[in-house]
């Protein structure tokens, strides 16, 4: 039976383990990874948003630098003081909870970074990479002090994604460019 962090790995390693696509007949399939700058069929986006405490904690540069790591691009990001509606908006779903007058009061307290990032399988990778608070080697696991103070929202599916980015972002905020590393990382 794995502990907190072998199964924070197990997860990670099947979402790498499922990241590209089967190799062509007659060569070797590619490394298993999660890349970022896959072709536009396989273009994907998920919604990161650095919550006060990471903001306050100044652990931006480490979260953004595990995700560049990682082969994911960068379409949107800015810096803002999120008012209720727009947290009260993105929480909808847990407002029965007894949390969340809690969590709508911490999103409101401070200035958070809600990013949007695109690449391959990216929303199960950056699930695995989230992890949770007990999972060494995840954002949460390495950087989060306190269930309630857990540094990162990431959204859960693709669907979620999409609305979710909608909520903090215009269309026009999300930047398109091709990223030069595609030749490198999937050798197309």
């Amino acid at each position: 039976r794995l502990g907190p962090a072998g199964a924070a790995m197990g997860s990670l390693g099947r979402c790498l383990a499922r990241s590209l696509p089967r190799g062509q007949p007659g060569r070797s399939p590619p490394a298993p990874r999660c890349y970022g700058s896959a072709p536009a069929a396989l273009q994907e986006r998920t919604l990161l948003v650095a919550k006060p405490d990471a903001v306050q904690r100044r652990l931006l540069g480490d979260i953004i630098q595990r995700f560049e790591r990682r082969g994911f691009k960068l379409v949107a990001m800015k810096l803002l003081q999120a008012d209720r509606r727009l947290v009260e908006q993105h929480y909808e779903q847990l407002r029965l909870k007894p949390f969340y007058p809690a969590l709508v009061a911490y999103m409101t307290s401070g200035p958070v970074v809600a990013m949007v990032w695109e690449g391959y399988n990216v929303v199960r990778c950056t699930r695995a990479m989230v992890g949770d608070s007990s999972a060494v080697g995840t954002i949460r696991g390495d950087l989060s002090v306190h269930i309630t103070r857990n540094v990162v929202h990431a959204s859960d599916s693709a669907e979620t994604a999409q609305r979710e980015i909608g909520f903090w972002f215009r269309r026009d905020e999300l930047v398109a460019w091709d990223s030069r590393d595609r030749d490198n990382i999937y050798g197309l």
